[in-house]
């Protein structure tokens, strides 16, 4: 498919570019499956124990990552600072990104874990199962001591990505899904001499491989990573920096958890219609992510080789590269919208055999054909400019999308046009397609005007450059 030739002649990519968002993004890729079979292995340990262990699991990460998705986000503000240094060749102003990464990890992680203390009573509040709510809670409480350690691993992950060296997160991730593996087995059954702690025992095995997981990449990524920690800089701890990072950082973190619980809310709209639409819902969703993670791999890639292209002031690079990036999430997203829609029932038949359950789920996934293009465009768009050090407009554009748009359109459809749970779906569609333009136009405005590279240090006339995008 030739969708490259659609765009703008500035932005259509040579081969060069092609070729290094491919080798780039396919790594990244590897590692958020990763990420997500950590999750899978959690359930799959918990759920031959009983349903209420699985939903407290559940239940329980969803809160975790829903309150911890703030923190991560904003530890992409290192995306457009230490990749646009890695661009100009300022070694000095990478290893400053790092080691600020670094003290924002362990800065966030107190009033995270302040928030995640607050488990029970806001689950029960929601009015979640009161039988299953302790068990959540106490699957959060185990999580805690992981936190930092799962921060940092992000802060050290988003550094050497922005080198263009994934290797060493691949390499690191695999290691702990091994760890994760054998810690659940024998914390949730009470194998190796460990008691049998259940639910509960799946957060203390997620705490102990985050920590592996912090250690590895460090250890894997040491050639690269210790010189840019060592020695320790005091202007690491300096506030006024500090702060303009977080400035940058915090409306991705936003951004996060906006996105994050306009899935979430939509999840407890659809609980409404009963168990069989939760269930269809859940595996169009499943299948849905599966798929989204290959454009948020080529997302994270089009943010660094831009960054790389800004600092070194090339601008008509910054253009191909993002060209690239479009071409290859947009392309990607198109084809897996043409399956969708060929053969809804042979995908979610491989996730059940209920036929109540197959027929809502393979009458959602041409939704999810529809909105998927939309979804590839916001999610790269929002990558390109995050490269480009533009933070604010995303967290707006995914404000007005979802909530402005997306969730009271899927509302009124599902509810008040009598549509079903096909109607929160659609308004999917809405909200992701009115962000993905809203995008996709941010980015067209900032490559053809020029920006220049993003820094929070109060030296920058020593740099010589730095403009942060309006």
């Amino acid at each position: 498919m030739r969708l490259f030739r659609l765009l703008p002649e500035p932005w259509r990519p040579h081969r060069d570019e092609f070729r290094r968002t491919i080798g780039l993004a396919l790594p990244i890729v590897a590692v958020q499956l990763g990420w997500m079979l950590m999750g899978l292995v959690d359930t799959l340990m918990v759920g031959r124990l009983s349903a209420r262990a699985l939903a407290a699991v559940a239940l329980g990460n969803l809160f975790f990552m829903g309150v911890t998705s703030f923190g991560m986000g904003v530890l992409m503000a290192l995306d457009p600072l230490v990749a646009q240094a890695v661009g100009a060749r300022d070694r000095l102003a990478a290893a400053r990104g790092v080691q600020r990464g670094l003290v924002l990890s362990a800065a966030l992680a107190l009033p995270i874990s302040l928030a995640l203390l607050t488990a029970a009573p806001v689950l029960a509040s929601l009015r979640q199962p009161a039988e299953v709510v302790p068990l959540a809670a106490g699957y959060v409480l185990a999580c805690i001591p992981g936190l930092f350690p799962l921060l940092a691993f992000y802060a050290l992950r988003q550094s050497l990505q922005a080198h263009g060296r994934v290797a060493p997160v691949l390499w690191s991730v695999l290691a702990a899904n091994l760890a994760n593996a054998v810690l659940n087995w024998a914390l949730v059954y009470g194998k190796l001499g460990a008691p049998a702690l259940g639910a509960v025992g799946a957060g203390w095995a997620s705490s102990a491989a985050r920590l592996l997981l912090a250690l590895a990449v460090l250890g894997a990524g040491w050639p690269l990573l210790g010189p840019l920690v060592r020695p320790w800089r005091a202007d690491a701890f300096a506030l006024r920096p500090l702060g303009r990072m977080l400035r940058l950082g915090a409306p991705v973190g936003l951004m996060t958890m906006l996105e994050f619980t306009a899935f979430g809310v939509t999840g407890i709209l659809m609980g409404w219609f009963g168990e069989v639409p939760m269930a269809g819902h859940q595996i169009a969703l499943n299948i849905a992510s599966f798929t989204f993670m290959v454009p948020l791999g080529i997302a994270s890639a089009g943010s660094v080789l831009v960054g790389h292209a800004i600092g070194r002031g090339d601008l008509p690079g910054a253009r191909r590269e993002s060209g690239a990036a479009l071409a290859l999430g947009v392309g990607f997203m198109t084809a897996s919208a043409l399956v969708f829609l060929a053969i809804p029932r042979v995908l979610a038949g491989a996730f059940t055999t209920d036929a109540a359950v197959l027929a809502v789920a393979a009458m959602l996934l041409p939704i999810a054909g529809v909105f998927q293009v939309f979804d590839g465009t916001q999610v790269v768009s929002a990558g390109l400019l995050r490269g480009l050090g533009d933070t604010r407009v995303p967290m707006l554009g995914n404000l007005l999308g979802f909530w402005g748009l997306g969730i009271p359109a899927g509302a009124w459809f599902a509810f008040g046009l009598r549509l079903g749970p096909s109607g929160l779906w659609w308004g999917f569609v809405v909200g992701l397609g009115a962000v993905g333009l809203l995008l996709l136009a941010r980015t067209a405005a900032l490559l053809r005007r020029g920006v220049g590279r993003v820094r929070v240090d109060d030296d920058t006339a020593e740099h010589g450059v730095m403009a942060e995008p309006a």
